[in-house]
Parts: C-alpha cells; sequence; structure tokens
C-alpha cells in the first residue's frame, strides 16, 4: 500500500493551551505560526506518523507583557529555544484514536498521550481532499523546565502547572 502525505493547512487550523491563573479563571494562548504533516498508510489515519512544530516566538494570549514573559527565561525561553516540536504516531482503538508521541520544548523530550477526534475526510470546492481533527491532552509545564512560579499572600499559586492543549487541525492531501 502507498503512504499518503497530508499537511497542515494553517487557514483551517488553530493551536491553543489553556492554564488556570490563581486557580480561579482561565487563561486561554495560541501559537500563530506552526507547521506540520501526516503520513498514513490507512484511509482511517491509524498507524499515521505525525510531526509538528510551533514557532515560539508566536505565542499569543492577547496580553502582550504576558506574551513576552511566557517567551522569557521563565517560560519558553524563545531566544534559546524557539521551537515546539512533537513527533508521534496514531492509533486507533475500536471508534477511538490516540496520538502518542514526544514532546520537546526547551530541549526536555517526554512522551505525551493525546486524545484524537476524527472529524471526517471531505473535498473541498477547489478539488482538494482535507481531513479535519480535534486532539486534546494535558501535560506539567514544569517536566519541560517551564519551572516559574509565584504565589500570593494568601497562598493561591499564580499559574497551575497542568496546561491543557487543544489543537482544531485541517489537513490536506498532498497529490
Amino acid at each position: 500500500m502507498s503512504t499518503t502525505k497530508w499537511i497542515i493547512d494553517p487557514t483551517h487550523s488553530e493551536v491553543s493551551f489553556k492554564v488556570k491563573h490563581l486557580v480561579i479563571s482561565t487563561v486561554t494562548g495560541y501559537f500563530k505560526k506552526f507547521e506540520g504533516f501526516a503520513e498514513t498508510e490507512s484511509e482511517d489515519f491509524d498507524g499515521a506518523t505525525v510531526s509538528f512544530s510551533a514557532d515560539i516566538d508566536s505565542i499569543d494570549t492577547n496580553q502582550a507583557d504576558r506574551d513576552n514573559h511566557l517567551k522569557s527565561g521563565d517560560f519558553f525561553d524563545a531566544a534559546n529555544h524557539p521551537k515546539l516540536t512533537f513527533t508521534g504516531k496514531i492509533s486507533k482503538s475500536g471508534e477511538d484514536y490516540k496520538l502518542i508521541g514526544d514532546l520537546t520544548m526547551r530541549d526536555t523530550t517526554k512522551q505525551v498521550e493525546l486524545d484524537v477526534d476524527l472529524g471526517g475526510v471531505a473535498g473541498d470546492p477547489y478539488g482538494q481532499t482535507k481531513a479535519g481533527f480535534e486532539i486534546e491532552g494535558k501535560v506539567n509545564r514544569k517536566e519541560f523546565g517551564l519551572s516559574w512560579s509565584a504565589v500570593t499572600e494568601a497562598g493561591s499559586v499564580v499559574v497551575s502547572d497542568q496546561v491543557k492543549l487543544i489543537l482544531s487541525v485541517q489537513l490536506v492531501k498532498q497529490a
């Protein structure tokens, strides 16, 4: 069977994260520049290999001071570690999909497991075949060296260790 390559369509994709602030609310951020692809031999993406990267400098939480802090050495250290990367494989069990692979931030690589929802495959008005995915999971930021921490006078943690990853990804089938 031949391998089919699919490339992320950035105009129809979104890479975001959510983290608790002061344990009472959630801050959402996005990576505005990213790229990636999947290669598969099956119609249902079971066994597909995945490669992805995001530019740390493109982080956007809708607040410039916070974005600059996230890019600093306290968190991502964008000057020395300009990309977040992931390589892994999609596996299917019944109707459920998992994406398991190596996530690298700040030169620290850990295996992560993400839940995948295959939205389907469809043709667009321009003759392209596209596949849609919703991908979610959680990581502990401190395991990747994003260890900045602060506590309020009342004892509340300023930024949670747990970060939720949420990706809405549309892939374009390559000829």
